[in-house]
């Protein structure tokens, strides 16, 4: 079907409302950061006034940001790469070598997202304490990993599949193992998809709140942690809460902007043949 140029026009307005739509509580939270306590409650609010950075410096002053945002660099990287090196080596399995179980495997991993956290959290906080990974990076990550291996896996195993498998043969024909195999044609050809994959995780990683609040206190709190210590039942916070919640996402919103080309190449990887 052809789009005219009247349906053009309506689906680019209807792309900008909902984009401004989305956008506009991050700009309301980096507007509220600039104002004080007292501004940041008027009500109606307002949209002209005069900026101040005293809450930026009493959210310094009360924290160090860069402990905690080293800890969610470490924690989300870290937890992404541990994802993928699980994820890869299985997508890869179930998508070259299935078996009848395959589809089940695959449909139970994703199910496991329908779990809410909460009811799994008696056990992981039991197994952390006799572990010695509460309160600790390597509990993070290996929980963040875990959390996004169904991700992953249905993401890696669709870009898998895309791949012809004429390629694959080819290369067995002229004697290539599953090691040759995979790093020399399999791995290039998937590229942008394993990269999208791996921002997604990332991203997912670095906006995760319940498992840090719940499993760490303050040695590898994250920056989900950083913001949720500035939130009071009493007294005025919504500015100083608005300041951390900024300089939090503000990373991550950065690194999604500059890497928004790759991750919209990786996700359309084999949509058009």
């Amino acid at each position: 079907m052809r789009t005219t140029g009247r349906q053009l026009l309506l689906i680019t307005i209807l792309g900008w409302g909902v984009a401004l739509l989305l956008f506009f509580p991050i700009f309301w939270m980096v507007l509220t950061s600039f104002k004080s306590e007292v501004a940041a409650i008027e009500v109606p609010p307002r949209l002209l006034f005069t900026p101040t950075l005293e809450s930026y410096a009493e959210v310094q002053a009360r924290a160090d940001y860069l402990h905690f945002a080293l800890n969610s660099v470490i924690v989300s990287v870290g937890g992404t790469v541990l994802a993928l090196a699980l994820g890869i080596p299985a997508a890869y399995a179930m998508a070259f070598h299935p078996t009848r179980r395959t589809r089940s495997t695959l449909l139970w991993m994703l199910s496991t997202k329908m779990l809410p956290s909460v009811g799994v959290l008696v056990p992981i906080y039991l197994l952390f304490r006799t572990f010695g990974l509460l309160d600790s990076r390597a509990g993070l990550v290996v929980i963040y990993a875990l959390m996004n291996l169904p991700i992953v896996v249905w993401m890696l195993f669709t870009f898998f599949k895309e791949v012809p498998g004429e390629i694959l043969e080819a290369g067995r024909m002229d004697g290539a193992r599953t090691g040759a195999e995979f790093w020399h044609l399999l791995l290039p050809l998937t590229v942008p998809g394993i990269a999208s994959t791996g921002l997604l995780s990332l991203i997912l990683c670095w906006n995760e709140a319940f498992w840090s609040l719940n499993l760490t206190s303050s040695e590898a709190a994250p920056l989900t942690a950083f913001i949720a210590s500035f939130s009071s039942p009493q007294g005025l916070f919504f500015a100083k809460l608005s300041a951390a919640s900024t300089v939090a996402v503000a990373p991550i919103l950065v690194f999604g902007w500059l890497s928004q080309r790759q991750l919209v190449r990786g996700l359309t990887f084999g949509a058009v043949k």
